[in-house]
């Protein structure tokens, strides 16, 4: 009788066992059922989205009552324009078209600043927005894309 009550303490106590383990697993995210369905275990996080496209990265020389560009040709997409001040005046740059305007900050001679924008097709025209720069020539065109005013 010994023998029989060792027996059925031993099955009782791996039964306690078996289940314990059982649920230290099922809260852990195993087995069937688990926080990740199916027993795939916890759900894998959402891939992060794709990055987005660099911008392109143009300087505009600001001399007095004239803007170099160091690209003359765009297409449609994002930009980080670098504007230096290399003239005698205070300068800005300004951006205006079919994809809106920017523009930056007024600058200091020997002073820079930054801007980014995106640019759609059409015809835009960049100009110095200080008093009067704009009339003594400070001012060009470029157009985006294959499109002249948006045809």
């Amino acid at each position: 009788m010994t023998r029989t009550r060792t027996t059925r303490t031993a099955r009782v106590g791996l039964g306690l066992a078996a289940g314990a383990l059982a649920g230290l697993s099922a809260a852990c995210g195993g087995g069937a059922g688990g926080a990740g369905g199916a027993g795939n275990g916890p759900a894998a996080p959402a891939a992060p989205p794709p990055p987005a496209p660099a911008a392109t990265q143009v300087t505009a020389d600001l001399s007095d009552f004239h803007i170099a560009l160091s690209q003359k040709t765009f297409n449609a997409g994002a930009y980080s324009f670098t504007v230096k001040n290399t003239g005698h005046h205070e300068h800005a740059l300004e951006v205006e078209g079919p994809g809106g305007e920017k523009s930056s900050p007024t600058l200091a001679p020997g002073e820079s600043g930054t801007f980014d924008i995106t640019l759609e097709d059409g015809t835009y025209e960049l100009y110095c927005p200080v008093d009067g720069h704009k009339d003594l020539g400070m001012k060009t065109e470029i157009t985006v894309g294959g499109a002249v005013n948006g045809y």
